[in-house]
């Protein structure tokens, strides 16, 4: 029985999130199939955690088990032939026996784009969130600031987290510019609660129009009320940038 590392990007925009679901396409379920195409027989993919319906990552990891003569190689070939455009296998390679996709992570690390400007956008409209009135960045890192270290995150956890506790270690956060009004939200932890960046980012964009200060941020954070929180930013503004072991 081997063990196989799989690093997935995906545009989650016509999925209902990585996790099978019994209603709906997901990319868990499509590459399952897929592998059961190339088996024949049914692989179980164990991913690093799961990504919501919209969300879309650019390395994903997964693992499988499965007793085959196959090579990572062809796996990583065989798998791409048979999915659909927007799920790409970025590489295959054979991993230890004990390596757990979920359980040997490190930390994740995200980005949330934001598209700042008077008008929108008609390409990238997909993959950020557009906000028309203009954001004061240096608010917005001054409350960024406030998630370095240990928190309890409760106040930004969506409902329903599979969680044991709401604790999380932020390694890093920052607020970057880019051209033609993008700004990117960085956040690497060693863990998330469900919709804890989307929800972090709406309470950021509140400190960036000025509803909120960034002292507000902080006491929000140590609240542990999601009501005092933001909305949730939409999911198509984030991305699953890396996973480290």
């Amino acid at each position: 029985m081997k063990n196989f590392k799989l690093t997935i990007e995906y545009d989650g925009t016509a999925y209902h999130g990585w996790q099978i679901q019994k209603n709906g396409r997901t990319i868990q379920g499509e590459i399952e199939k897929a592998l059961a195409v190339m088996t024949g027989n049914k692989v179980r993919l164990t991913g690093s955690g799961r990504t919501d319906a919209g969300v879309h990552a650019f390395a994903q990891a997964a693992n499988f088990h499965c007793d085959t003569g196959i090579t990572p190689e062809a796996f990583q070939k065989g798998l791409n032939s048979l999915l659909q455009d927007d799920i790409v296998i970025r590489s295959c390679e054979e991993a230890d026996e004990k390596f757990h996709a979920r359980y040997d992570a490190k930390s994740k690390t995200y980005h949330y784009r934001i598209l700042n400007r008077p008008i929108p956008a008609a390409v990238s409209r997909q993959y950020a969130w557009f906000i028309r009135k203009k954001l004061d960045h240096e608010a917005m890192r001054s409350a960024i600031i406030h998630l370095i270290g240990t928190h309890d995150f409760k106040a930004f956890e969506g409902a329903g987290s599979p969680r044991a506790h709401t604790n999380r270690c932020v390694l890093n956060a920052n607020l970057s510019e880019q051209d033609q009004g993008y700004l990117v939200f960085e956040i690497e932890a060693n863990g998330f609660l469900r919709f804890m960046v989307r929800n972090i980012m709406g309470t950021l964009a509140d400190t960036g129009t000025g509803r909120i200060t960034p002292d507000d941020f902080k006491r929000i954070l140590l609240s542990g009320d999601r009501g005092q929180a933001g909305v949730t930013a939409p999911p198509h503004g984030l991305f699953l940038m890396n996973v480290r072991y």
